[in-house]
């Protein structure tokens, strides 16, 4: 639950807001008093503006392309245009790409998961920091990933944009130096999602669900709700000296190189 003075008074743009973690997100900056722009490219998004808005709160839905720099031109002119004012910007929408090998995988794939989840995140910026900046700041967050950190958690093409948004939250932060705009990234580990799906329905029908997460030293997997709270600390006054950072949010995951765990050992007679 968001404390409902956080972000009072207040308007936030979020992409990929239809579902998952965007939604999660779209939900809980609106419980902290944040009037939404909502985009996805799913006309699923009407539904998530409904449900803010029969809980009190305030939300215009948009259909877009986080990939489109004429998409997300207009949702951020509209969040000004509605609100009149932008103080906070979850970029948050992305594609997994398929599961094939790198030397399977063709420049068509590897060229839409960077359009969508690195130029859609650079889109973001480029088009949110000057209206922040001449307000005197504001936060933008992007979503990467813990397979932007290391191997093994998601496609080639998928690892290298959230490696690449973890690269552009750094340098980004760094050209807009004194201008009161924050920029930082949320790195989720295994997350319940529309994305996750396969994986976790594959494990529930091996009855495999138990062993979930087990790699972290939670051993669990996270919900999205985890990452929207970060996600709301980061574009809060909370975070007001965290800047150019990527925070991972995976259950400990990548807080240890690979290792084999020790043999219990026998009861003693």
């Amino acid at each position: 639950m968001a404390d409902p003075g956080v972000l009072a008074g207040r308007a936030a743009l979020i992409t990929g807001a239809a579902s998952g973690i965007g939604r999660a997100a779209a939900l809980m900056f609106a419980e902290a008093g944040a009037s939404l722009v909502i985009t996805d490219r799913s006309e699923a998004i009407e539904e998530a503006a409904a449900e803010i808005r029969e809980a009190g709160g305030r939300a215009v839905a948009l259909t877009g392309d986080a990939g489109s720099e004429a998409d997300v031109a207009a949702a951020v002119q509209r969040c000004v245009s509605e609100y009149g004012r932008l103080d906070a910007v979850f970029a948050n929408a992305g594609i997994g790409g398929a599961l094939h090998k790198v030397l399977d995988q063709d420049v068509e794939e590897w060229a839409e998961v960077l359009r969508v989840n690195l130029i859609g995140c650079f889109l973001a910026i480029k088009h949110a920091a000057p209206v922040m900046r001449d307000a005197g700041g504001g936060s933008i967050v992007c979503t990467a990933s813990v397979a932007g950190i290391a191997s093994g958690a998601g496609p080639n093409p998928y690892s290298a944009s959230k490696a690449g948004v973890i690269s552009l939250v750094k340098t980004a932060a760094n050209d807009l130096a004194g201008s009161g705009v924050r920029v930082n990234a949320v790195c989720p580990g295994l997350i319940e999602t529309g994305m996750t799906k396969f994986w976790f329905d594959a494990a529930r029908a091996r009855g495999t669900e138990d062993r979930i997460g087990q790699l972290n030293p939670l051993r669990r997997h996270g919900h999205p709700e985890e990452i929207a709270a970060v996600a709301l600390f980061l574009a809060s006054d909370a975070a007001s000296y965290v800047n150019g950072q990527a925070i991972a949010v995976d259950g400990g995951l990548t807080s240890s190189l690979p290792v084999v765990p020790p043999k219990p050992k026998a009861p003693a007679q």
